[in-house]
């Protein structure tokens, strides 16, 4: 059997932490709207998508555990943004992995 560390590199396996973030269009969707505007708030995106505010919620949560967007709170909203040094990473690994 062949030990899955000794192959997979971290190139790898941080393009699949982006792909696994990016496999919902609605974080696609996100993601592609924060990459227009420098943020937004959770409310304007409550109100823009069609989809209940806890399902946003999760759609940001995983965007945010792989690193491509980050969040300030500025209570009592939460203003999300792209992280760009990640998203310009995403962008590098997934040219190399279609190239």
């Amino acid at each position: 059997m062949i030990e899955t560390e000794k192959i997979i590199t971290q190139e790898q396996e941080k393009l699949a932490r982006y792909a696994k973030a990016l496999s919902h269009p609605v974080r696609v969707y996100i993601v592609k709207l924060l990459d227009k505007h420098t943020f937004c708030f959770s409310g304007d995106l409550a109100e823009e998508l069609p989809i209940a505010r806890s399902t946003l919620s999760q759609h940001l949560k995983e965007l945010k555990k792989s690193g491509l967007i980050k969040a300030n709170i500025e209570h009592p909203k939460i203003r999300y943004f792209l992280n760009t040094d990640n998203w310009d990473e995403a962008k590098k690994l997934f040219t190399r992995f279609f190239w």
